[in-house]
């Protein structure tokens, strides 16, 4: 039999991509969703088969990262070889608006997950997802040797699972290494990331349903990758002899502007026609700038990405196109049919 593998934010856009690349290797993959009065498993519907088929490799378990006793029990009652731990608050300007959930959920989740490992015997894997937001304010390039300078309740949080990760690595032997990714976007990007909110915006725009983008600071500069490849990363560093920490990212920096003018410019359209500045959309305490030094990774793991951030751009413009009824310029789809002609993934 495969391995079973117990993800954490299965329906978001790295848990989805991650689920469609374990059950390629072979895995029976569980996923631990919230429970809400409407469908939020989007991203994992085409991949989602009846649990009563005999075939079935994908299984959904309700659960709530602020409930020790559920994470405790489906970790128990699973037993899973790996844990992918994704789910979070992981919207950084929110997090400025509810520190408190964000901090009990972000990061106070990652200890009742490891709890629950420790008392049912130290046999599992754990990846933390933590983030490059974490490094904040410090010089670039950064490595895992960089000191953290957090600038948000969100990369407070993700701080302390990071540690506690190391903590329990270290004081009860639990395999439990830390993926520090740099942004990562895609098709499936959650659409108030200002990556998606863009290439969105430019769909609505052609379709003449909406006029004026609305964005906050577009001065940031960010290290920007395609998130089917970052999941890749995610599950090397689990397969790796022993546990550690890892930066990935692709080495280059770009700007909010830079993104919106390489997406404006793609679709053909005017940046200064229709996008607008709101202040509201401005962080109290900003990250300016940052790049990953993924020397590690590369050495360690065998990993380097091969999307660039113009290829980025396209993939997703022409996603939004598609989804919007518009026919795509094209050139997004032929990046991943020549980059990935044996793509595992099912959509864009």
């Amino acid at each position: 039999m495969g391995k079973k593998a117990l993800i954490t934010g299965i329906t978001g856009q790295d848990g989805s991509y991650l689920t469609e690349f374990l059950l390629h290797k072979g895995y029976e993959v569980h996923g631990i969703i919230r429970r809400a009065s409407t469908f939020n498993t989007k991203r994992i519907d085409h991949i989602y088969t009846d649990p009563h088929n005999t075939e079935s490799r994908l299984f959904l378990h309700y659960g709530d990262l602020a409930d020790s006793e559920q994470i405790s029990n489906i970790i128990h009652r699973i037993h899973p070889d790996e844990v992918y731990h994704l789910g979070a608050q992981s919207h950084v300007r929110v997090s400025f608006d509810i520190p408190e959930y964000t901090g009990n959920v972000t990061g106070l989740g990652t200890t009742r997950l490891l709890e629950a490992i420790r008392r049912c015997g130290n046999d599992m894997k754990f990846y933390q997802a933590s983030s490059s937001e974490m490094f904040g304010a410090a010089k670039p390039p950064q490595d895992e040797e960089t000191v953290f300078e957090p600038r948000s309740p969100y990369a407070c949080a993700k701080i302390y699972s990071y540690w506690m990760v190391r903590n329990y690595r270290e004081g009860y032997g639990i395999f439990g290494s830390n993926g520090i990714l740099f942004n990562h976007e895609s098709p499936r990007r959650g659409e108030t990331f200002v990556t998606r909110k863009i290439t969105r915006a430019i769909a609505s725009i052609l379709a003449g349903k909406q006029q004026y983008l609305y964005l906050g600071n577009l001065d940031a500069r960010r290290d920007w990758g395609y998130a089917p490849e970052y999941v890749e990363a995610m599950w090397r560093i689990l397969q790796h002899d022993t546990p550690g920490d890892y930066v990935i990212g692709t080495g280059e920096t770009h700007s909010v502007k830079e993104f919106l003018e390489e997406a404006f410019s793609y679709a053909g359209l005017d940046v200064e026609k229709h996008v607008r500045i709101d202040p509201k959309y401005f962080r109290p305490t900003e990250v300016e700038v940052l790049i990953a030094d993924r020397s590690k990774a590369e050495r360690e793991l065998g990993w380097r990405p091969n999307i660039t951030f113009g290829d980025l751009v396209k993939i997703m413009v022409d996603a939004d196109l598609g989804e919007a009824g518009i026919q795509p310029i094209g050139a997004g789809f032929e990046i991943i049919n020549k980059k990935f002609p044996e793509r595992w993934w099912k959509v864009p």
